[in-house]
């Protein structure tokens, strides 16, 4: 086999982004014939193909065998029916003569598994569709006491078809009692169900061949580390297009967890972030197009299907129904209207701000870069521009702006940042040392290569601060990292990530004779970061020197929340001089003793408790008056947090009919959402004028 060029990507979930920002439309899709659902020859040379490029070039050695296979098919029968609401247990049971035999069906093509065991799912679906539609008229009775469990991930098959209609009885009517709270009418209610159950039986229907080889590769890919992929021809040619087209959409990364189409993150720039009303968390429950186009139902629809309604041409308007994070199933969603838009360049570029007069700061001014992203213009790069656009180049401009400006020092605020170029990365950390390594990269057949700063000069000596949160990741964790090694600056904020690895795109025609169209791509895991020190970003991330207290539930956060995640690990470090940031003991006591008294504080982490506590809850209750009181505890739960945090800064309470308004108005929405923000950039803030302050000191007292 040929050696395999890498293309390096920072940011793992690249495609997702793509899709859901491209103005791309799909091909309509008609119901596939049962007798359709075969394996193709394509299939089998796809599957063979990927086998090996995994065997010669991904990162972690795992031997396909009888507990691969056990793992292969858990998975393919959780992306399936991930809920638990379809197969019986006698259905799991019939599909354990597979559990040993994946591996060899792979190693020889023979696919017919995946197809056999998507057929019956199939039937399933109909069957469940079929008992709902027909339970949509049935009188509930809402006065009775009964849990529904929404959250079957963890609960046991049903054990028979009986089973199961209890199981859709209190579904149907869990469905029926939210649209019940939400206001609306029973003709209402009947008609959104209907839609909702037939449309689900219909998306399952229009899968075809190229649909479930994807969907059981994937089920391999994702067995051994969650980056590795597959995409089928038609989603290669997706992403085709979505990269040579301008970003054009919403800006949001979207997945699926529990029948919702969930938030992981917003894109800087982009319209979804810029309205301070679409926020990482937060589920996508119904879509409309344009002003007045009816809003669709998109509970359960797969990924895919939902991410084809958001996206569309600049200028057009979209309207989603949104149901916020800390808001419970049953909740009325709020109505957010977007206008589609191409990301500009300018609208992710790093900004600044100067910061002053806080309480213990004195007359010290501390100067803020903000960096949503580390972007590069490659083209211009390679056609030689001298004026080509980058992070570096912007950072370095700002930087002698706000040396000029008197600042006393300076905080890199890379909250939200998911990656990007590993080039200015690199470069970036150069500005702040002299030169030196800056990563390390390890491929799979243990080659070592070191990204390095060549540059001596150094554009910023004065005292640093590198902001991070738990979305910050891959370049920013090496940037992060360096800085942290090197003791150039101190690291706030909350412990990165822990995205430390490198995919390339293999297009799998390339194994073949003449190549070939039709056989899709494999994202391939294929190294990993290490930082100087010889430690891994990858699943811990980076630790800040000074940590808040907004960390609920870590482990569902970040690389550590995917399953079959590479563990952290650790090579040789490499030689580097560190610098004498000293000992930072007596600042984190001051940063705690701040805490204690600070509402703002106190707000940011009543409301991380807050969302970990609804995302514990697996059940519902279907009376209905439990059910309303349920909620409007919830909703006073949410309000005396936010007017605690208001009576403490002195601003005056809200009702509940000022909190639906202020997320319902764009400008106040976004307001609110920088008032938020500030609360952490403020306290780092803080924290380097407090090291400014001490180092001062120690110099006079020298």
């Amino acid at each position: 086999m040929k050696s395999l060029p890498m293309k390096r990507y920072c940011n793992s979930i690249l495609a997702a982004l793509l899709a859901v920002c491209s103005g791309l439309a799909l091909a309509k899709v008609t119901v596939v014939p049962v007798e359709e659902l075969q394996p193709t020859r394509e299939h089998r040379q796809a599957a063979l193909i990927i086998l090996k490029v995994i065997d010669k070039y991904h990162y972690k050695e795992q031997v396909l065998d009888d507990e691969m296979s056990s793992r292969i098919l858990d998975k393919y029968l959780e992306s399936l029916d991930a809920n638990k609401s379809f197969f019986t247990a006698k259905d799991v049971a019939d599909f354990e003569v597979y559990r040993r035999r994946l591996d060899d069906g792979l190693r020889f093509a023979d696919l017919s598994p995946a197809f056999d065991i998507f057929k019956v799912y199939r039937q399933r679906v109909d069957e469940r569709v079929a008992y709902g539609l027909r339970m949509i008229e049935y009188p509930f009775d809402f006065s009775v006491e009964e849990e529904y469990r929404f959250d079957r991930s963890e609960a046991k098959w049903a054990a028979n078809e009986k089973a199961l209609d209890e199981l859709w009885r209190k579904r149907v009517k869990n469905d029926v009692l939210a649209l019940r709270l939400a206001g609306k009418a029973p003709a209402e209610i009947a008609k959104t169900l209907r839609t909702r159950y037939e449309s689900l039986g219909r998306r399952v229907r229009q899968l075809g061949p190229n649909d479930v080889f994807q969907t059981f590769i994937n089920c391999y890919t994702v067995s051994l580390e969650p980056h590795t992929a597959y995409m089928s021809p038609r989603a290669a040619e997706n992403f085709d297009i979505s990269m040579r087209l301008s970003l054009e959409g919403i800006g949001a990364v979207l997945r699926s967890e529990d029948e919702y189409t969930t938030v992981q993150s917003t894109v800087p720039g982009g319209p979804a972030a810029s309205s301070g009303q679409v926020h990482a968390g937060d589920r996508i429950v119904g879509v409309g197009q344009g002003e007045t186009g009816e809003i669709e139902d998109v509970i359960g629809w797969r990924l895919q299907d939902v991410v084809d309604k958001i996206r569309g041409p600049k200028g057009t308007t979209v309207r989603l129904q949104v149901l916020p994070e800390e808001s419970g199933p049953d909740e009325p969603p709020a109505l957010v209207v977007l206008k589609r838009n191409k990301i500009k360049l300018e609208d992710q570029a790093a900004k600044k701000r100067i910061v002053e007069g806080l309480d213990g700061m004195g007359p010290l001014r501390i100067g803020v870069i903000e960096l949503p992203a580390f972007y590069r213009d490659f083209r211009g790069s390679s056609r030689g521009d001298q004026d080509f656009r980058s992070t570096t180049r912007d950072v370095r401009t700002l930087l002698g702006e706000l040396s000029s400006e008197g600042v006393d020092g300076v905080v890199i605020d890379l909250r939200n940042n998911g990656g990007g170029s590993l080039v200015e990365a690199t470069e970036l950390t150069g500005l702040f040392i002299p030169v030196g390594p800056v990563v390390q990269v390890q491929s799979s057949d243990g080659e070592l290569e070191i990204e390095r700063d060549t540059d001596p000069g150094v554009a910023y000596e004065g005292p640093l601060a590198v902001l991070v949160d738990r979305n910050s990741a891959s370049a920013s964790e090496i940037f992060a990292g360096a800085i942290q090694d090197y003791q150039r600056g101190i690291i706030i904020g909350e412990p990165t990530f822990g995205k430390g690895t490198v995919q390339t795109l293999v297009d799998l025609g390339r194994f073949v004779p003449g190549g070939g169209d039709n056989l899709g791509r494999l994202r391939l895991t294929m190294a990993q970061f290490f930082r100087v020190n010889g430690g891994s970003t990858q699943f811990k991330g980076v630790v800040p020197d000074i940590q808040f207290p907004t960390v609920v539930d870590n482990e569902d956060q970040g690389e550590r929340s995917l399953d079959n995640a590479l563990p952290w690990a650790s090579i040789s470090p490499v030689q580097f001089s560190r610098g004498k940031l000293g000992a930072l003991d007596t600042y984190y006591q001051r940063h705690l003793e701040r805490l204690s008294l600070d509402p703002g504080f106190v707000y940011l982490v009543d409301e991380a408790k807050l969302v970990s506590s609804l995302r514990k809850e697996d059940t519902l209750s279907l009376m209905e008056s439990k059910r309303k009181a349920q909620r409007e505890e919830r909703k006073q739960m949410r309000l005396d947090i936010k007017n605690r945090y208001r009576q403490a800064i002195g601003s005056e309470l809200l009702t509940d009919a000022d909190v639906e308004a202020e997320d319902e108005d764009e400008t106040k929405a976004e307001e609110e959402k920088e008032r938020i923000e500030m609360i952490e950039l403020n306290e780092a803030v803080r924290v380097l004028s407090d090291y400014v302050g001490g180092q001062r000191r120690a110099a006079m007292v020298q």
